[in-house]
């Protein structure tokens, strides 16, 4: 009995550090995290929806600086109607882009698009 609890114990112990270890993992960063992070600095903005195909394929495109990108969510948890954010912004269609000179474009956008747009630069690496 007493070695089941050392045993507990210790497993315990190594979930705990485990998690503490994640949590502080620095992640690495994303590819394109200076360019996403430009968009938002900009004043672009994603508006999409979870359940949109072709805004899951818009977000790929990013990668890991998915995280950086100016993203508005526009559906209700349950996918059925519009947050009152995209119908105030007058958004019709997913995904569309918003950029900083008050323009818009519907449908996924390439990453050279939305360079030419905003004037962010993208890496040369790419």
């Amino acid at each position: 009995m007493k070695k089941t609890y050392i045993i507990s114990i210790i497993v315990i112990a190594l979930v705990i550090i485990g998690v503490v270890l994640l949590i502080k993992a620095p992640t690495k960063p994303g590819q394109l995290d200076g360019f996403a992070q430009c968009l938002a600095d900009k004043g672009t903005t994603f508006y999409g929806a979870f359940w949109c195909p072709n805004c899951q394929t818009q977000k790929v495109l990013f990668g890991r600086s998915v995280k950086l990108l100016p993203y508005i969510e526009c559906s209700t948890p349950d996918g059925n109607k519009q947050l009152q954010i995209c119908k105030d912004k007058g958004i019709k269609s997913y995904p569309t882009w918003e950029f900083p000179d008050g323009t818009r474009q519907s449908g996924e956008l390439s990453l050279e698009v939305l360079r030419d747009k905003t004037g962010c630069e993208l890496p040369t690496n790419q």
